[in-house]
């Protein structure tokens, strides 16, 4: 294990307006930066690592969404969701029981059925992959846990720092194209990013002034930011 699951980030073109809807999806506390961006905390969080900060950023939205959150619904059925502003996309099929919703700003997430004992909420991220297999396997020789292989997917499950059931890739007919609107936040071990380099990871920039946080992309392309490590004491 070289780094740690820290948090996921949110573009959006309206960060405070896209931050109130997940505020109310995942009944959450919103606060405002007051820099452009915006966080939400759940309020029946684990830990910090479930936080999503929303990120204002010039560009709009195009392509497909290759990185989302899975939800586990409180309710029979998504009407809260969708009063909040959510749009319908897929509703469940013979094939499964997950419908597909998109939020304000277009980026789509999976809702799950309630059910009885099961915690309402993110049960999973999901993200798109040429090659579901090494794609988990390099992530959990990042942060540590056991990937398990399915039919068209992998997962890796008791990452460090990651609080939700499974961390899924999912097969895709083709590589990454355009940047994620969402992406996902570690912190290292160490205070320079050499050891995820050597491991095959991507320098895309360095750190901006006094930030302590590099952008790098994984081997499929797949943006995330990493953090020298909180000090201590």
């Amino acid at each position: 294990m070289i780094a740690r699951f820290k948090d996921l980030c949110l573009d959006a073109a309206d960060p405070l307006a896209l931050a109130g809807f997940w505020g109310r999806v995942l009944d959450a506390d919103v606060a405002d930066a007051g820099d452009g961006d915006t966080r939400i905390d759940p309020r029946s969080a684990r830990s910090a690592a479930e936080s999503i900060w929303v990120n204002r950023v010039p560009e709009p939205r195009t392509g497909a969404t290759r990185v989302h959150l899975d939800l586990r619904l409180a309710d029979a059925d998504p009407a809260a969701l969708l009063a909040a502003g959510a749009r319908s996309v897929r509703e469940p099929d013979g094939d499964t029981d997950r419908r597909v919703l998109a939020d304000p700003e277009g980026n789509q997430f999976c809702v799950l059925p309630a059910s009885d004992g099961a915690r309402p909420g993110p049960v999973g991220l999901v993200v798109a992959a040429v090659d579901p297999a090494a794609q988990a396997t390099w992530w959990a020789g990042v942060l540590g846990g056991r990937v398990e292989h399915g039919s068209s997917n992998a997962s890796v499950v008791g990452a460090a720092g990651f609080e939700w059931e499974r961390w899924v890739f999912n097969a895709a007919p083709g590589p990454k194209a355009v940047k994620n609107r969402m992406h996902w936040d570690v912190e290292m071990v160490s205070p320079e990013p050499t050891a995820l380099l050597d491991a095959g990871a991507t320098l895309l920039r360095e750190p901006i002034t006094e930030a302590h946080w590099w952008v790098l992309a994984d081997p499929e392309g797949n943006e995330f930011c990493a953090f020298s490590p909180r000090p201590t004491g």
